[in-house]
């Protein structure tokens, strides 16, 4: 059934898109200022569910490539996600009928939106992380088996790059870092192209959904003056692993990724806790055991506004609850951890230990 966008909804799918965003994702706020604006000018977004979409239409998904602290600093240009679509539509010879969420998480939630009403494109309700990942080949499409390619990259001078035919997603990974680097350390992304039959099979549906119920459940908390973090692990199925302020934290910009490890204090005295994150928030230890992992979900929230903190705005002082919700089953699998897991991130010794149930 095909459902419409308005103004209201854009700052509780932020909300709940930056919860998802487990850190990374890039900047609600700037993203959800250039939605907001974007309707204003060119009416509501059309959304979808995959169901919605015949067997044999076009989707790609679509967002920004780059590291979080980068979005900040580098405002877009606007078009660069729109001409990579345009540039993959030249290059196949044929329009798309859709456009897919490449991750839920933080700002990318909002871009495929953005797009939409850009291109006249509808937007499926759903993605390929079911949270925020730092690398192409972390999603459902990859994990599937699904080819990256053909994939395009716009950068904020009009440019597009189109690659043809990749070996692997790790490939296009690689090759695609290199170039976002070159563009400025931000990119619009377009990959990858997908039929229909596989968006039914391979996407995460009805993440778009979550994000906008978890960011009403926020809203409401505030103004009942009840705890958000509460609200929003009833909904997600998760815990609050701790709650107290951020007293350091070592925050650097590697291959175009904002890596770094934060170091919390609890109030009142008691064991710390350390967050590492690539990006994202990947691994959570308190007293020096690990009590959550990726790709179960590590987020950060203001400790009485509810509001997502992303790795990229972490600073001493902040007084924080560190929330961990369940991944997607479609995360968990044998198969999907090889992608996902701990060890795909260097993590080799440490055993993925999921949470109780799922995030949908």
């Amino acid at each position: 059934m095909e459902r419409t966008i308005t103004s209201e909804q854009v700052e509780p799918i932020a909300i709940g898109a930056g919860v998802l965003g487990t850190g990374g994702g890039g900047s609600t706020y700037l993203g959800a200022l250039w939605l907001r604006e974007t309707i204003k000018r060119l009416g509501s977004p059309r959304v979808i569910d995959a169901d919605d979409l015949a067997d044999d239409a076009l989707a790609v998904s679509v967002g920004k490539m780059g590291a979080p602290t980068v979005s900040i600093e580098k405002l877009a240009q606007g078009d660069e996600m729109a001409n990579a679509v345009r540039g993959l539509e030249a290059h196949l010879g044929r329009r798309m009928d859709a456009l897919l969420i490449g991750e839920i998480g933080g700002s990318n939630a909002l871009m495929p939106l953005i797009c939409g009403l850009q291109l006249g494109l509808p937007i499926v309700d759903g993605d390929g992380m079911g949270r925020a990942f730092p690398e192409l080949q972390m999603d459902t499409f990859s994990i599937a088996g699904l080819d990256h390619h053909p994939m395009a990259l716009g950068d904020s001078h009009g440019n597009v790059i189109i690659f043809h035919k990749l070996d692997s997603t790790h490939r296009a990974e690689q090759y695609a870092r290199v170039l976002t680097i070159s563009m400025g350390g931000e990119a619009g992304l377009a990959m990858p192209v997908v039929m229909g039959a596989q968006v039914k099979q391979t996407l995460i549906h009805g993440t778009l959904t979550l994000a906008e119920r978890i960011g009403r459940a926020v809203l409401n908390a505030r103004r009942a003056g009840s705890d958000p973090a509460e609200v929003i692990t009833a909904i997600t199925h998760g815990r609050v692993l701790f709650r107290g302020k951020i007293v350091d934290v070592d925050r650097r910009m590697v291959q175009g990724f904002t890596r770094g490890r934060m170091r919390l204090a609890p109030f009142g005295g008691g064991a710390e806790m350390v967050i590492d994150f690539q990006n994202e928030n990947l691994i959570a230890y308190r007293d020096g055991e690990i009590v959550a992992t990726v790709p179960d979900l590590i987020s950060l929230i203001g400790l009485e506004d509810g509001e997502p903190i992303g790795t990229e705005s972490l600073r001493y002082g902040l007084r924080v609850a560190v929330l961990g919700m369940p991944a997607p089953k479609e995360l968990k699998t044998l198969r999907a951890l090889e992608v996902v897991g701990p060890a795909a991130f260097g993590y080799s010794e440490v055993l993925f230990t999921p949470m109780a149930g799922d995030l949908l």
